[in-house]
């Protein structure tokens, strides 16, 4: 798809222009300024605002240093960064990720497709990301408390409840949350909710670690009924083996679904008899071990080296749930050639222009991201509401709200698609969708 407007052409040549060298963020612009042709033709008003100049330029970014001193004794030096991208409808939300590809390129990336899925919740959060370099893997517990410690010295002076509210990401799980939430509570001396994912028995919600997995097949399993399809009985691939993976797997499981594949940095297993769960539950949650090692417990499986060849894998529907990118055009081509006809995301961004464009033009029920992986920042959300009220919800509970706020995002998505002549076209949906909410309120608090 290329952008035929020519408002639209010249503010794309300007992201560039203005982004030299963040590849995935100009990606996500990309994608969201071509499926918004048709609002911008529909509403001048918007355009005559700045609405669109202003959406896609970050409301701050923040880069900082992080030292922190290793087991050796040694200083050891990160970069750290937080993107508050726009708060037209609430304080920042967003997730903080800790990989060594890191860099402010993906995290504005992260931000600017954080706008969109917060709005899309219908909850009132706006949108941010943040992050370092730092690896945690291969780290002592010692080594990653005090790298948490370094880094929410710094942070702590631009986040708050009621200004921005960060959570987990790749890389930042319960262990790097509390750390975070220890040292934000000493340097500010106060007990808030500024961050979420946080333990049970410090301000956490129930039903947050299931959340994005849950929510993907919740979404999922909408999408497959408008059209006449279902989980049941059907082969499922789905790449990863962190949170979102294994949750997505049990209630895949929990629909009738057979799920065949999982993978992680390393490479991926093959069960033809479908994944036994509670093996990889005790791998990666339990022992933080490598995915190679379900072949212990189940040794008629298959594991393979590197990641890209799990969508070689015949499936009915595939749940990419690792990063950004991990399908390409050429994997998407292999997926359709052998009769997957469903593709929904778990992961950020995990689709290429050309992958997207192999699904749409093949009539794959294609279910993106900001809109099939909400689920994991709605929960943050009612997290955020349970902290304010000082109040703990059941996990059926929160669940239940999850569930129905998976729903109305597909509802969302799907009546956007329509109303501009794009039915079917999910992504194009949730887009518009996502979009209107924010620029509403941007237009009416003027130009801030």
């Amino acid at each position: 798809m290329a952008l035929k407007n020519q408002y639209l052409i010249d503010l794309m040549e300007t992201v560039k222009k203005r982004n030299q060298g963040e590849p995935e963020f100009i990606q996500a612009v990309t994608e969201v300024l071509e499926t918004l042709e048709p609002v911008v033709d529909k509403r001048p008003d918007l355009v005559e605002a700045g609405v669109l100049e202003r959406i896609v330029e970050p409301e701050r970014q923040i880069m900082f240093r992080v030292p922190w001193v290793d087991d050796n004794g040694k200083v050891q030096v990160n970069r750290g960064f937080r993107v508050q991208f726009n708060s037209a409808i609430g304080p920042y939300k967003g997730g903080i990720r800790l990989h060594p590809s890191v860099y402010l390129g993906i995290i504005k990336f992260l931000g600017f497709e954080q706008v969109f899925k917060n709005s899309l919740t219908t909850l009132p959060m706006g949108g941010g990301k943040g992050g370092s370099d730092f690896d945690p893997k291969g780290k002592s517990d010692g080594e990653v408390m005090r790298f948490c410690q370094s880094f929410m010295t710094e942070l702590s002076k631009h986040i708050g409840a009621d200004c921005d509210v960060p959570a987990g990401d790749i890389g930042t799980g319960a262990r790097e949350v509390g750390y975070m939430f220890g040292q934000y509570k000493r340097l500010r001396n106060e007990f808030t909710g500024v961050l979420t994912g946080k333990g049970l028995t410090y301000g956490g919600s129930l039903a947050r670690t299931e959340a994005t997995g849950y929510g993907l097949c919740y979404f999922t399993k909408e999408m497959l009924e408008a059209n006449g399809k279902s989980f049941d009985g059907k082969n499922v691939v789905i790449s990863g083996s962190g949170n979102v993976a294994i949750y997505a797997t049990e209630k895949a499981q929990s629909y009738g679904a057979k799920v065949v594949a999982l993978s992680d940095s390393n490479g991926y297993i093959y069960d033809a008899e479908g994944i036994k769960l509670d093996v990889v539950k005790e791998i990666k949650e339990v022992r933080r071990g490598r995915i190679k090692e379900y072949l212990d417990a189940v040794p008629t499986a298959e594991y393979h080296e590197g990641c890209k060849n799990i969508w070689t894998i015949p499936c009915d529907i595939a749940l990419p749930c690792a990063t950004q990118n991990e399908i390409d055009g050429e994997s998407a081509a292999i997926l359709v050639k052998n009769g997957c006809w469903c593709v929904s995301e778990g992961a950020n961004m995990p689709s290429t222009p050309e992958a997207i464009e192999t699904y749409l033009s093949n009539e794959l029920l294609y279910g993106p991201a900001k809109a099939a992986n909400a689920g994991g920042v709605a929960t943050s959300g009612l997290e955020m509401s349970q902290n304010s009220e000082r109040l703990s919800w059941t996990f059926e509970e929160v669940d239940a709200k999850l569930h129905g706020i998976m729903k109305s995002i597909f509802k969302a998505c799907d009546e956007a698609a329509k109303e501009y002549g794009m039915e079917g076209n999910y992504m194009a949906g949730a887009n518009i969708a996502g979009f209107l909410k924010v620029a509403e309120a941007m237009k009416a608090q003027g130009c801030v």
